[in-house]
């Protein structure tokens, strides 16, 4: 078994962070790109209030854990993991819709 490392670097972060942002993709909505607009202007105060403010928009909510992640707190492992899953829950959504869609075209 391979030993875990515990530190943590800003650098080692945002390569988290990119990757949870290659996942969500570009933004499709008005809100996501206020979301997205807001979080690379590091205005995550706003990104936070979309998010609160959107409850069952899992793209806001992946976005509004990664400011959270940015400030390397002892919390910073279980942000990313909060908005790994957060992002995992957009795509499988968008999937589904995606799927929905096909089949509906296919059967009509």
């Amino acid at each position: 078994m391979q030993a875990v490392s515990t530190e943590l670097t800003l650098e080692k972060v945002q390569q988290a962070v990119n990757a949870i942002l290659v996942k969500l993709g570009e933004p499709e909505t008005d809100l996501h790109r206020k979301a997205l607009a807001a979080f690379k202007s590091n205005d995550h105060q706003t990104v936070k209030r979309l998010a609160a403010t959107n409850l069952t928009d899992h793209y806001s909510k992946a976005l509004g854990y990664l400011g959270g992640a940015l400030k390397l707190t002892p919390n910073t492992d279980t942000i990313l993991a909060e908005s790994a899953r957060a992002a995992a829950a957009f795509v499988e959504e968008k999937t589904l819709h995606e799927l929905g869609a096909a089949i509906a075209q296919a059967l009509n």
